[in-house]
């Protein structure tokens, strides 16, 4: 596992727009069904007629784990921190950190929103919190 995420030619738009302050789903064309991480097909169909589409940002918390220990660069200097899946609005599940939400206050399917944080490599990852704005 690495800090920074592969950016390839495919995935640029997602990281451009995360910097933007916007997260990206991709949609299927064909089903209509919405998928997260970015792939060049559905896995729904396997169609190859997939499109950027913008979330609204709103997510309701899954599932988290409280990591007290990570020794990968840089997660070893946030520890404490939630690692979490939530599930979008549109749909599909994602992987995410949330922040500025005590431990004691996480509840499954509280509501989420995203917000976004630049790493010291320059990447801005979305992340969600009970008060943070975004989409």
């Amino acid at each position: 596992m690495t800090a920074t995420p592969d950016i390839d030619a495919f995935t640029r738009p997602y990281w451009d727009a995360a910097a933007e302050g916007c997260l990206l789903l991709r949609r299927c064309r064909a089903c209509d069904r919405p998928h997260h991480y970015p792939r060049e097909f559905c896995p729904h169909c396997w169609s190859e007629d997939v499109v950027w589409e913008r979330a609204s940002g709103r997510a309701t918390l899954y599932t988290w784990s409280v990591v007290h220990r990570n020794d990968l660069p840089p997660f070893g200097d946030r520890v404490p921190y939630v690692a979490a899946v939530v599930d979008l609005e549109e749909g599909p599940r994602m992987m995410t950190e949330v922040v500025d939400v005590g431990e004691g206050d996480l509840r499954i399917g509280m509501p989420l929103t995203v917000a976004f944080r630049e790493g010291a490599d320059g990447v801005t990852v979305p992340v969600f919190g009970a008060g943070a704005t975004g989409g």
